[in-house]
Order: C-alpha cells, then structure tokens, then sequence
C-alpha cells in the first residue's frame, strides 16, 4: 500500500510539473494575429512576433490603423504587406499612444456607500452606445503609387489588377514573400483594394529587428471601419487579436470570421483625449472600444472584420 501510494504521488507530481510547463510556455511564446498574415525573414533566418497592437480611429469618412510589433529571432530583414480599400497615406506612429491606452483602460476603484444601485449605477446606467454598434454575432498590372523610407520601414504604395502580377513584383523588388501569398491576395485584387508592402531593416547597419518596433501609421478613405484579417489564415500557429477602437459610439465585430467569439473588454467614452490618443482621435469625446480574440484555426478565417 505504501509503494502503491509513493507512485501516485509521483505520478500527480510529474502531471503537475508537466502543467506548468505548458502553461510557462504559452505565456513565454504568445501567438498574436498580424493584420499582414504573417511576418516572413530572409533566407534561413528567423522572425516572431510577440505581440501586435493596433489601434483604429474611423470617424464615419476616414480611417487610420496604428501597428506596433514586438519581435524576437535573429532577421536582418522581414516583410509584410498590407491590404487597404483606398489610398493609404503611411506615416511613424507615435510610441506613446499605445500606453496610454492601456492607462485608460486600466481597472479603476469605485467606493459606493449605499446598498441599492441608483440611477447612474449598473444596470440601471444608459451609456451603453447609441444604438449603432453591429448585430451580434512595376510587373504587368502592379501601379506604384510611391515608396519611401521611414525610420526601420522601406514602404511601397501599390495597384494591382492581378494577384500573381503583384506576387512578381513584390519578389523581384526584395520584398521575399511566399507563393503562398498571391492566392491569398485574390480576395483583394477582385475588390480593387490597394495596398502597402512594407520591409522592415534596423537603420544601424548588421543588427537584428528585435523587441519594440518603431509604431506604422496608415490612413485611408473609408466609408466603413475595417480591420484587414484575411492573410492572417496563413498563419501556422493559434494567434491572438487585440485591437483597440476609437469612434464616434462603442464598435463590436459583425461576425467572428473563423475565430472564437470576440470579447469586449473594455468599453467607455473618453470626454477628453489628450497627448497621443488626442493626435489620433481629436480633442473632442470619442468613445473607446476594446476587443479581445482567439483564433485557434487560423485557416478559418475566411473575412476581414
């Protein structure tokens, strides 16, 4: 009985140790969904993404996307490319701007000395949206629109009329993306999009991309918020969307689009932005919506939020 008892107790240690391990794991490595599908390094060497975040403003005319990467490995060089509806104008973001989102969306203490919720108290509280928020739920035919460096980016504006066309290019143009991409790509040369084909080098001469990048700024004209996702289906791992959206009332997802449910977790009308989410959104009150997501079969997703 002794003996017998040892060895469940080994076996529930072994078990315990072997979930934590897993668990260590996932938090080391996280897998965070890239609006481009994938972050892809030259020749033999190696690229991660740690996290992307991305802030969007939309103000019923014009959109603007804020990219910040967290990488890791030992690449040079990398590319990724970005499909838009309109012609986007590419600037630097400012670094800034993500953290001081998180400070407005950190958790705040509230005392109530009374037992009843009252008027302005959940759930009895009305500022929940206005009501609009969405129901649950150069090679041949290649336009170069402008390229130029910013900071650690070689950015190129491109048309295309055909997605092999915008494959070639891209190759031959030292952006080394798979074949794999121009499939993906048709979705978006079928809807006339356009799009930013970005490079990413350390402006010091031999270093690696690693940790913070500099943050990407894209603007375009657009008649409805939209956060491209499609390429994001060529990723090999599960991946983890964070999005931040600052508009005129609370924005929630129309439909999952191959991925769990997406949670809200954070949502509350900023009367006044100020510093970097007052450059992005204006200095007038402008409602803040968070979103969290899970992909765990990136293949599915098969739409654009």
């Amino acid at each position: 009985m002794r003996g017998t008892h040892h060895i469940l107790i080994r076996r529930i240690l072994t078990a315990f140790v072997a979930l934590l391990a897993l668990q260590a794991g996932s938090l080391v490595a996280p897998a965070y969904a890239c609006g481009c599908g994938a972050m892809i390094p030259d020749g033999t060497q190696r690229i991660g993404v740690d996290r992307e975040e991305s802030a969007v403003r939309w103000d019923g005319r014009t959109e603007t996307i804020v990219m910040r990467f967290s990488v890791h490995g030992d690449a040079e060089r990398a590319a990724w490319i970005m499909p838009v509806p309109g012609r986007a104008d590419v600037s630097l973001g400012d670094p800034e701007l993500f953290d001081e989102i998180d400070r407005l969306t950190a958790p705040e203490r509230r005392d109530r000395f009374h037992f009843w919720p009252r008027e302005d108290d959940w759930p009895f509280d009305t500022d929940h949206g206005d009501g609009a928020g969405a129901p649950p739920g150069a090679g041949t035919g290649v336009g170069v629109v402008g390229r130029e460096r910013l900071g650690p980016f070689d950015v190129a504006r491109l048309t295309a009329t055909d997605p092999d066309a915008l494959g070639d290019w891209l190759r031959t143009n030292g952006f080394d993306l798979p074949d794999r991409l121009t499939g993906a790509l048709g979705p978006y040369v079928e809807q006339k999009w356009e799009y930013v084909a970005v490079r990413l080098a350390p402006e010091e001469k031999g270093s690696v991309l690693r940790g913070e990048l500099t943050p990407l700024r894209i603007a375009f004209a657009s008649s409805e918020p939209v956060y491209p996702m499609r390429l994001s289906r060529l990723a090999r791992t599960p991946q983890t969307l964070g999005l931040s959206v600052l508009a005129d009332h609370r924005m929630e997802p129309r439909s999952p689009i191959g991925g769990d449910r997406p949670e809200v977790t954070f949502a509350g009308r900023i009367e006044r932005p100020e510093g970097a989410v007052a450059a992005l959104a204006g200095d007038r009150p402008v409602h803040l919506t968070v979103l969290e997501q899970e992909f765990p079969h990136p293949e599915r997703i098969d739409d654009d939020h």
